[in-house]
């Protein structure tokens, strides 16, 4: 059952619950303290529940950007025996209805574009786009083992009321087409034989239209076999990403598998706005 968090004996089970999915430290939980101001103060707070107990939150506050007022989907946590049944999506469809439901047409929120399953939800389910890549955003790494490898982040932009989110709520992901329009494509950053990141020559890269970033199926993996592997995977994609979007790319569309079920994922750049992919909403 998904509910807005509202009794103090929910809200308490919010920092055990953080620390529980992201390995974090005192110093990095959010306090009990802010967590209540922010509830009072009329921010989302959204609960998955299992009876009484708590196995999946997402938090998002108002913000600003662009002169539109918007929510900012600061945290998404779910258990991980609970990870398979969908709660991040309800979750956000929970958060979308919030909302609108305020009078709000924009949520952004951030996410690491090496983890495929997110960057899969995020684009080929729920519909975002991105024009901004932040290089350790929270700072070189934090207390969490999922922070060890830089916490680089997209910024992303869910323009909910748009005619492509709809068509990724009512189940269109748009694979078929972005299939066919990746195995056109010369990979900005694609594997090579071994396994390794390997990069395209950039100025021809960045004279087409549309470009692509290969990413590993499953980075954690990767980082706990091969850390060094990890962080050429992150170097190569931190190039891949800032090169591109400061020549005027976007992020439009993500594919997570390229070749087979056990390929690599991959994100498609398009050059030109988001206001013309996507237009005023």
């Amino acid at each position: 059952m998904i509910r807005d968090i509202t009794a103090l004996g929910d809200l308490l089970q919010v920092e055990e619950l953080e620390k529980t999915v992201w390995a974090l430290s005192d110093q990095d939980v959010m306090p009990l303290t802010l967590i209540i101001a922010s509830k009072e103060a009329g921010n989302i707070w959204l609960g998955a529940f299992d009876g009484d107990k708590l196995v999946g939150f997402a938090f998002g506050f108002l913000g600003r950007e662009n002169g539109r007022t918007m929510i900012h989907s600061h945290m998404l946590a779910v258990r991980e025996s609970y990870q398979d049944l969908d709660l991040g999506y309800k979750l956000k469809l929970t958060q979308r209805d919030r909302a609108l439901a305020m009078g709000i047409r924009q949520m952004t929120w951030t996410f690491d574009p090496l983890q495929s399953k997110n960057a899969h939800l995020n684009f080929a389910k729920l519909g975002v786009v991105s024009r901004t890549y932040k290089t350790d955003f929270y700072g070189p790494e934090t207390s969490s083992l999922l922070h060890r490898n830089s916490t680089d982040r997209l910024w992303v932009e869910w323009r909910l009321t748009s005619k492509h989110v709809q068509q990724r709520l009512q189940g269109k992901d748009g694979r078929a087409e972005v299939l066919e329009v990746l195995s056109r494509l010369q990979p900005l950053v694609q594997f090579d034989g071994s396994g390794e990141p390997a990069r395209t020559e950039l100025g021809a890269a960045l004279g087409r239209q549309r470009i692509c970033i290969e990413i590993p199926t499953d980075i954690n993996s990767v980082q706990r076999k091969d850390p060094e592997l990890a962080r050429e995977w992150r170097q190569a994609t931190r190039w891949a990403f800032t090169e591109a979007l400061q020549a005027g790319f976007f992020v439009a569309e993500f594919c997570r598998s390229v070749r087979g079920n056990q390929g690599p994922g991959a994100y498609v750049l398009q050059k030109g706005t988001v206001e013309e992919f996507i237009p005023e909403f």
